[in-house]
């Protein structure tokens, strides 16, 4: 790895983690990023995954005062996206890497329209009445099992797995859209985490890149639940969808 490649790792790594906390879709950062620099997909993928958990984990802890009171909620929650995950991580190291390299420019292309969309969904769950009013979809079979489904979705390919669970959770849930969005990084986290064990044991991984992710995605988490309420986030959601169309581009040309 060259100097220069170790800094692009890292500044990537920052800005996942910033996105991250704040919208979501980081991994179309980075892993375009390391597809660019010559990674496989696979191996950008499953390096990706672990390098970002520690910013998932300092992305959610940033929004520990939302999450005030949810503990009983949070485990219920975690419980259907741990399950998810291992699903997702097992179909990656199952599946042929053939079919792998097929399908992750749809679901790159998926979480580029995921994250174009997203600022009507947060329009709309933000204009919600948020009264505080008991809410019967809390613990729903119906919400669980689409919980359990992202979390198989971000343990096979984790972008745009935020944005759908504020989909989700924003479309069945009256809470106000800062304590959806801090559950929104605890159960990213739990995947991230998850994933990144099953991966860190059994799948092709670059410790370096992982260890430069880590890095910055953990400034990335830290800095993004710090300012989340301030960044534009327009202007960060056009660069991800630049680069997630370039992403796609690339690997269909491969």
């Amino acid at each position: 790895m060259t100097w220069w490649h170790a800094v692009v790792i890292l500044l990537a790594g920052v800005w996942a983690g910033t996105i991250n906390a704040v919208v979501g879709s980081g991994t179309l950062v980075t892993f375009p990023t390391l597809v660019a620099l010559g990674y496989p997909p696979i191996t950008a993928t499953t390096s990706n995954a672990i390098g970002l958990v520690p910013g998932t984990i300092s992305g959610a802890i940033g929004y520990r005062k939302e999450l005030g009171g949810q503990a009983r909620r949070l485990v219920i929650y975690g419980v259907a996206s741990f399950l998810g995950a291992i699903g997702g991580a097992l179909l990656l190291l199952k599946l042929p890497k053939d079919a792998f390299e097929t399908i992750v420019p749809v679901l790159v292309g998926l979480a580029v329209v995921l994250v174009i969309v997203q600022p009507k969904v947060s329009a709309w769950v933000a204009g919600r009445d948020d009264s505080g009013a008991p809410d019967r979809n809390r613990y729903s079979v119906l919400l669980l099992v689409l919980i359990g489904l992202i979390g198989v979705y971000g343990g096979y390919f984790t972008a745009a797995q935020g944005v759908m669970l504020m989909a989700v959770m924003g479309m069945m849930l009256s809470d106000p859209l800062q304590r959806l969005n801090g559950i929104k990084n605890v159960l990213s986290a739990i995947v991230n985490v998850v994933a990144g064990a099953i991966y860190a044991v059994v799948a092709p991984v670059d410790w370096i890149v992982v260890g430069i992710l880590a890095v910055g995605s953990t400034a990335g988490g830290i800095l993004g639940s710090w300012i989340g309420r301030k960044l534009p986030p327009a202007a960060l959601r056009a660069v991800i969808v630049v680069v997630g169309v370039a992403a796609v581009i690339q690997l269909v040309l491969r």
